[in-house]
């Protein structure tokens, strides 16, 4: 089976390179833009048969240039949610992947997308209908023209499109990514750092690091996307987190504690861990105000009914086996 990961070299793609691989599948198109060229260490180790930059690649797909291509896996993105230029988030979000979906369908190709939970934004109820839909900003917005065009064609669809609307996603490979990378990333290297992590605030009517999130770790992301590749027969957009919200208190107590593993010292619970200044809350910055979504939770009825089963991990264990790769990705 050959295979293209756009977003190649990014936190998802990069592990769904590596996912591909222990599943028996090397003939891996990687396609992405290397102009931070640090992003090369995230495929180290995968087995990839070809390599575009992003440039390059749509041009030569959409002429048939390629040969015989069974998937694309389309992770990339303009994913930075303060970006304000409208302009070319759709274009990067939107048009270009309108484009490879055209593409897709004339040569029967199939496409797995990514699109993302910022969908929803104020919304309260996180299922897959519009009524529910209500971003907060262009990155949302254009992630969510996208799923519209995927809808209104999927009734004469050719070829299988699957996008999945990623929640809040942590694990490995995410150290390019700098203010947009995950909580638990920020405060792994708060409390190297400094001894202590920073949570918001009271904000949004929760108390302090009660604002609470779908944080999904990457390998049931990875795991997701392998199960519909292994069932071509399924369609449609689908949400991609645990179906548990879980606060941020819960992401600095599971971190703090795992870093203190570690050194080999004891737990904490999160009061004593606030006590002893481990845990820190600070006000939330002016430039989020109004535009931070205080609660996600995916609404998984789409995914089970479609008869993916998967067991997600929680954020304890989640949290903990990704500590566990950057101490030893800190220490090599």
């Amino acid at each position: 089976m050959r295979v293209v990961v756009t977003g190649a070299a990014g936190m998802i793609g990069s592990n769904l390179a590596h996912g591909l691989n222990a599943a028996g599948i090397d003939d891996i198109i990687a396609v992405d833009d290397l102009r931070d060229g640090q992003k090369f260490h995230n495929l180290l180790g995968a087995a990839i048969s070809d390599y575009f930059d992003q440039e390059e690649f749509y041009g030569r797909f959409m002429r048939g240039e390629l040969g015989k291509i069974a998937a694309v896996l389309h992770q990339g993105a303009c994913s930075d949610t303060m970006q304000h230029d409208g302009r070319l988030m759709l274009r990067n979000n939107y048009r270009c992947s309108k484009d490879l979906l055209d593409a897709c369908q004339a040569q029967g190709v199939r496409l797995l997308y990514a699109s993302s939970a910022a969908i929803y934004g104020s919304s309260s109820t996180f299922r897959e209908e519009a009524r529910f839909e209500r971003p907060l900003n262009v990155y949302g917005y254009s992630k969510l023209l996208f799923d519209n065009a995927v809808r209104r064609m999927l009734a004469g669809a050719s070829a299988q499109v699957v996008g999945l609307r990623y929640f809040n996603v942590y694990g490995p490979r995410e150290q390019h990514k700098g203010r947009m990378a995950s909580v638990a990333f920020q405060h792994f290297n708060q409390y190297r750092a400094g001894g202590k992590v920073q949570l918001f605030g009271e904000y949004g009517g929760y108390g302090p690091g009660q604002q609470s999130r779908d944080f999904i770790h990457v390998d049931d992301v990875v795991a997701v996307n392998l199960w519909f590749l292994a069932h071509p027969q399924c369609n449609g957009v689908f949400n991609l987190g645990t179906g548990r919200a879980q606060a941020f208190n819960d992401v600095a107590h599971a971190t703090v504690n795992a870093c203190r593993a570690q050194r080999g010292q004891a737990a904490l619970t999160l009061e004593q861990q606030v006590a002893h200044g481990l845990v820190e809350y600070i006000a939330i910055p002016e430039a989020l105000v109004g535009k931070y979504q205080c609660h996600t939770e995916a609404d998984l009825c789409a995914l089970r009914a479609a008869g993916c089963d998967h067991d997600f991990a929680d954020v304890a264990s989640g949290v903990r086996r990704y500590v566990e790769w950057l101490s030893l990705s800190a220490a090599a």
